[in-house]
C-alpha cells in the first residue's frame, strides 16, 4: 500500500497544511480553530491553537520560504500568522468581502496570496510596507457564483479559479510595485490587473480543485459532474475522465493525482501525444472475507446506527483502523510534500471527512513520468 502513514487527528478535518520542513502540521478540525501538531519520537503533540476566527476555518496555507501561515474563514476574515518566539501572532487582512472566504493560496514568490469567496470574487492580498499592513485588490464581476478554489501559475501573475457556476477562469493579478515585469512573465506583461485571460466552460455543474502543472503549460480542474479536465496552454481541447473528484495535484508534468468521493487517490497520466487517461487507483484495497448478504446488511446497519460518535478528540491522537483503505470518507484536500525546489512530487498528504491525514509515498509504488 502506498500510504506511508495514517494519522487520526479528529472526527473531521476541513483543511490542512505542512510547515516548510514537514515537521509540523496545521489543520482545522471542522471548528473555528487551527491546531498545530509536531511529531516527537513516537507520537504527535499539540503545540499551538490559533484561535482568532469566529466561524469555521475553510482554508490554510503555510508559506515555504517565509514560514508564515495564512488562514481564511466563513467569518469573511483572513489572518497572516507570524511566529515570534513560541507564539504565533495574527495580523488581520482587509479582504473587502461580504460573504464567506472559502479558499486561500500563497503565490510562488510568497509576496501575494489569493482568497476565493462566496461573494463571487477573488481578493489578491499583498503587504503594504508604507502602512505596515496586508491589503487587497479584488477581482469582481467575473464570477457568477462562489469561488471554490484558486491556483497560481509558476509565473506568479496568472491565477486560475474554479466556481460553482461551472467555469474555470484565468486572470492576471499583476500589481504595480509588487510584481516585476521580468522575462518569466511572458505574455502576462500585456495584461492589466483583474483582466480575464481565459474562461473554460467545460463542466455542466460545479467546478472544484484547480492546479497547474510544474511548467504551467497544462491546467487541470475537476467538476462535480464526475469529470476531470486537462487543458494544454489554456486553449487546447480537453480530455475528460468520467470519475468523481474534488481536488487534484500534479506530481510531474505528465502525471497527476486526483482525489474525491471514491476515498482513494487516482493516478492519471499523459501519453506522448498529450492525451490524459486514468491509470489506476493508488490505494490497494482488500476485500473483506465475509461476502454474504446478511453480513453486508449487518455491517451497513452497524455503520449507520452503531458507529461510535466519540471518535478521537483533538487533544488525543490515536492510530487509525483502516478497513480496506487508508481513507473511509470523502477526500477533500491534497497537499504536496516537496523538498527544496524540486518539481517532481514524490510524497503528498490528503485529509478528508473521516478526520484522517494520510501521507502517501509514490517513489516505491509508481514510476513518475518526467
Amino acid at each position: 500500500m502506498a500510504a506511508q502513514a495514517i494519522h487520526q487527528f479528529a472526527e473531521c478535518i476541513t483543511c490542512h497544511a505542512w510547515s516548510p520542513d514537514h515537521s509540523m502540521i496545521a489543520f482545522c478540525p471542522n471548528t473555528t480553530e487551527v491546531h498545530i501538531y509536531k511529531f516527537f519520537t513516537d507520537k504527535w503533540e499539540k503545540l499551538h491553537v490559533l484561535a482568532k476566527h469566529d466561524q469555521i476555518v475553510s482554508g490554510i496555507d503555510w508559506s515555504r520560504s517565509s514560514n508564515k501561515i495564512v488562514t481564511v474563514s466563513h467569518d469573511r476574515n483572513s489572518y497572516v500568522w507570524t511566529q515570534e518566539g513560541q507564539d504565533w501572532v495574527p495580523t488581520l487582512v482587509i479582504l473587502k468581502l461580504n460573504r464567506a472566504a472559502l479558499c486561500v493560496q500563497w503565490s510562488p514568490k510568497e509576496n501575494k496570496f489569493a482568497v476565493g469567496s462566496g461573494a463571487k470574487s477573488v481578493s489578491i492580498c499583498y503587504y503594504e510596507q508604507e502602512n505596515n499592513w496586508w491589503i487587497s485588490k479584488v477581482i469582481r464581476k467575473k464570477h457568477e457564483s462562489s469561488v471554490t478554489s484558486v491556483a497560481w501559475h509558476p509565473n506568479n501573475i496568472h491565477l486560475a479559479t474554479t466556481s460553482t457556476d461551472g467555469k474555470c477562469r484565468v486572470f492576471s493579478t499583476i500589481i504595480k510595485g509588487v510584481d516585476t515585469r521580468g522575462p518569466q512573465a511572458g505574455a502576462s506583461v500585456d495584461w492589466k490587473f483583474g483582466e480575464q485571460i481565459a474562461q473554460l466552460d467545460l463542466s455542466p455543474t460545479w467546478a472544484f480543485g484547480v492546479r497547474w502543472s510544474p511548467s504551467g503549460k497544462t491546467l487541470a480542474y475537476a467538476g462535480h459532474s464526475s469529470m476531470i479536465y486537462f487543458v494544454d496552454d489554456v486553449e487546447g481541447s480537453p480530455a475528460a475522465q468520467n470519475l468523481a473528484l474534488r481536488d487534484i495535484l500534479f506530481v510531474s508534468e505528465k502525471m497527476a493525482i486526483g482525489v474525491g468521493f471514491d476515498c482513494n487517490p487516482l493516478i492519471f497520466a499523459a501519453d506522448e501525444t498529450g492525451l490524459w487517461s486514468f491509470v489506476r487507483y493508488l490505494d490497494e484495497r482488500k476485500v473483506t472475507p465475509s461476502t454474504s448478504k446478511a453480513s453486508q446488511l449487518s455491517e451497513a446497519l452497524g455503520k449507520l446506527y452503531g458507529q461510535s460518535r466519540q471518535g478521537s478528540s483533538s487533544d488525543t491522537v490515536e492510530p487509525s483502523k483502516p478497513r480496506g483503505g487508508a481513507h473511509e470518507n470523502c477526500i477533500t484536500c491534497i497537499v504536496p510534500l516537496r523538498k527544496g525546489s524540486e518539481s517532481i512530487v514524490k510524497r503528498f498528504s490528503t485529509s478528508g471527512l473521516d478526520g484522517k491525514i494520510v501521507v502517501w509515498d509514490l517513489e516505491n509504488h509508481i514510476t513518475i513520468s518526467k
